[in-house]
């Protein structure tokens, strides 16, 4: 284990009267992931990756994984707002905000209600926008099969007790949030163009869920968006390359923003 992923603590904190478990570690500008339908168990290598050079934090969304299911909880616009409090309640500042699929909704929410306390934006294999080419519907697939579908290589996807026991609870809630329109909002797409926020949009090259041309939609979106495609990726790329996902990250925050 490295000196980075033991230093990697799990943490709960009360924010809008919800208990929220919060995986953190590394040291340097705070980056907040936010996951997609599924929490993270534990420190991920990606994670490892990015705190490096980042202070990496990683909550499980209210109604996720081990966080508890408060009763205001009913579209991804609420967990937009959820995520305000919680930068404030940790009284984080120039965040780099990244999400994935559904995270990647949410992040796309907040920083269009408000950038305080934001420094850039990093989506990655995201939802919010209609599917400009169809993708596969993860409703209708069983558990095998959406592994399958979301890994080139099924071996990256966990398989831990601790992570198949949260499943339940994970899709139930992304069924909340997410199942009608599927994955999407009508009214994000009107209102993308007002995002000002340096945004690197992240996907992988083999997603079948949401299919890379995604990323181009994303990119036409956002003014100035960046596009980066990870190769032998589907539609997990931090987590099936996690190098190439974290070089990708440093490089745009290092680089692209000065």
């Amino acid at each position: 284990m490295s000196s980075v992923a033991a230093a990697a603590s799990r943490s709960t904190h009360t924010v809008e009267g919800t208990q929220v478990s919060v995986l953190r570690g590394g040291s340097g500008p705070p980056l907040l992931f936010l996951h997609g339908s599924d929490a993270f168990t534990d420190w991920q290598p990606f994670m490892a990756e990015l705190a490096g050079r980042f202070d990496v934090i990683v909550p499980d969304h209210p109604g996720f994984g081990q966080s508890s299911t408060p009763p205001w909880l009913d579209t991804i616009g609420d967990l937009a707002h959820f995520y305000r409090a919680f930068i404030e309640a940790l009284g984080l500042h120039d965040v780099i905000l990244a999400g994935h699929g559904i995270g990647g909704w949410i992040a796309c929410e907040l920083a269009l209600r408000d950038t305080r306390d934001l420094r850039a934006l990093v989506l990655v294999d995201a939802a919010g926008l209609p599917l400009t080419e169809d993708g596969v519907d993860t409703f209708m697939l069983s558990p095998e099969a959406l592994r399958k579908a979301s890994y080139t290589d099924v071996s990256h996807a966990p398989t831990d007790d601790a992570f198949l026991a949260q499943q339940p609870k994970n899709a139930l809630m992304t069924a909340r949030v997410a199942w009608c329109p599927r994955f999407y909002d009508p009214q994000l797409a009107k209102w993308l163009h007002r995002l000002r926020l340096p945004a690197l949009i992240v996907w992988g090259e083999q997603d079948a869920v949401f299919p890379p041309r995604q990323a181009e939609t994303f990119a036409a979106a956002i003014p100035g968006a960046r596009t980066q495609l990870v190769a032998a990726a589907g539609h997990l790329p931090h987590v099936e390359q996690p190098q190439a996902f974290a070089a990708a990250v440093a490089a745009f925050i290092q680089g692209g923003l000065k």
